[in-house]
Parts: structure tokens; C-alpha cells; sequence
């Protein structure tokens, strides 16, 4: 007699609906962010300046768990759109400051009221109890694995 073997169907697996959700929310995020001319990867820096007075980009990198040569290319983007700026330390040429342009400050606050307005597309239908033990179990998954980078891909 021949053994069965039982092979799990795709969505027996909780790692196919948190891809199949996390696929749909962040293209409908990318699609509106791209439409104001930045990228997901720009809007997290862009936001991860505002309010600073500036920061250097090894700063920049490890705040957001990327590496230096990943920072340097988004600052650079983002300089050509001059939404932010470099800064040279005084006395030290080669220590820069990163920080936002009067255009980059602007624009922040219009790319997180998109963000919020995406999250409540596809979760304000969630009661404020089941919001805060989904983001409560995620963030438990992030902190047991060690995860530092930014998701922005």
C-alpha cells in the first residue's frame, strides 16, 4: 500500500494572506506616493528627516536599517528633485548634513496624509482593538527576528 503524501495548499499558509495583503496595500501606497514624484524608498527618508535639524547620512542609515551606499543614492535622487539638501560641516568638508528643502518640508505632510489615507482603504473596517494586536503581533514577528530595514521595496 502506497503512502499518501499531503502537500499544504497556498493559502493554508499565514505567510500567503500577509503577502497577498502587503502586495495590494503597498502598490496602491506606491501608485500615490509616485503621482506626487517621489518613490516608497524617498517618502521614508523624506519623513525620516522631518523635524530634524539635519542628520548625517550614517545616521540616516542605520535609523532606517539601510546601508550608506543605499542612502547615498536616495539623497542623491532627492537632491535632484530638490526636496532636500547637503550641508558641509564647517572645518570638515567631508562631514555632511542631510536635511529637508522648504519644497521637501512641504510635501511631507501631503505623502503621510496619503499614507494614513491608505491604511484607512484597508484597515478601517478593523475595530481599534484588532488594529492594535495586528500591529502588536507584527511587531513582536520584526522584534523576534532582528529585522532593522526599512520596508520599502
Amino acid at each position: 500500500m502506497a503512502k499518501k503524501r499531503t502537500t499544504s495548499d497556498l493559502d493554508t499558509h499565514l505567510g500567503y494572506w500577509m503577502r497577498y495583503v502587503s502586495n495590494h496595500v503597498s502598490h496602491a501606497f506606491a501608485q500615490k506616493v509616485e503621482a506626487k514624484g517621489v518613490t516608497v524608498a524617498e517618502w521614508v527618508v523624506l519623513r525620516q528627516l522631518y523635524g530634524a535639524d539635519g542628520q548625517n547620512p550614517s545616521e540616516l542609515a542605520e535609523q532606517l536599517g539601510m546601508t550608506r551606499g543605499a542612502i547615498s543614492k536616495l539623497v542623491e535622487r532627492l537632491h535632484q528633485k530638490q526636496l532636500v539638501v547637503r550641508k558641509s560641516v564647517v572645518g570638515d568638508g567631508r562631514y555632511q548634513t542631510i536635511e529637508l528643502t522648504p519644497a521637501g518640508r512641504r510635501l511631507v505632510p501631503t505623502l503621510a496624509k496619503l499614507a494614513d489615507a491608505n491604511d484607512q482603504a484597508f484597515f478601517g473596517h478593523l475595530s481599534e482593538r484588532d488594529k492594535k494586536l495586528l500591529t502588536t503581533v507584527l511587531q513582536d514577528i520584526v522584534r523576534r527576528n532582528g529585522w532593522k530595514q526599512s520596508p520599502i521595496e
